[in-house]
């Protein structure tokens, strides 16, 4: 991490936006997962799906009180200080870093807020005031045709991962992968697409679209 880490304070030294370098190092990084100050940075997913954020957290506390904390919070909450097109973001980080981070925002994102979406429509047919605890088990059924209990340990078979119904974040991200390729494979074209668009549309109602997948 040693090359990011020195361009992103070199540049924000010679008066670059420190979003830009920041940028600038995520493209420099080729380190998939590190320990730092205790804590394990996994930021590429199944080898494909990239989680640009993480990696943004880890490289800004490099920079810690060079750049304004709030900005720095906000972009870790997905709200970057600067606007900039799509495609200045993948010529930053490099082409191949920003088709995996299209897979992390499709494969992951979106994938989680679609098995939400599926939720909400379950409970407002049912005329449920409160979320129901079967609400999950049904969203699941109607997007994989299969149990969440069922689709895990399909999953942690696969992996050889050991049997276990609680697993960590990073896990679940995994997880959350593997499910959306899953439903890929096992369901057809339109029904994708049109759980796709139910996804994206969620994500646009609450404005939490991020402005940099193409």
């Amino acid at each position: 991490m040693n090359k990011p880490i020195q361009h992103l304070k070199q540049s924000i030294a010679e008066g670059k936006h420190w979003y830009l370098a920041l940028l600038e190092a995520i493209g420099l990084c080729t380190v998939p997962e590190e320990d730092f100050n205790g804590r394990h940075y996994k930021y590429l997913i199944a080898g494909e799906a990239f989680d640009w954020l993480l990696l943004a957290e880890r490289l800004s506390l490099e920079i810690d009180g060079l750049v304004p904390e709030e900005e720095r919070i906000a972009l870790l909450f997905g709200k970057p200080p600067i606007e900039i097109s799509p495609k200045q973001f993948k010529e930053l980080i490099g082409n191949a870093k920003y088709r995996a981070f299209l897979n992390y925002f499709y494969g992951i994102t979106v994938e989680q807020v679609l098995q939400l979406a599926v939720e909400m429509e379950i409970d407002k047919e049912e005329h449920a005031r409160v979320r129901r605890y079967d609400s999950r088990d049904k969203a699941f059924q109607r997007i994989y045709a299969s149990t969440e209990i069922d689709l895990l340990e399909r999953f942690q078979r696969q992996k050889n991962y050991p049997r276990s119904d609680t697993i960590t974040l990073r896990e679940l991200d995994e997880f959350t992968y593997w499910l959306f390729k899953y439903r890929f494979d096992n369901s057809d074209s339109s029904r994708v697409a049109s759980d796709t668009r139910k996804a994206l549309k969620l994500l646009e109602d609450w404005q939490m679209l991020p402005h940099n997948p193409g």
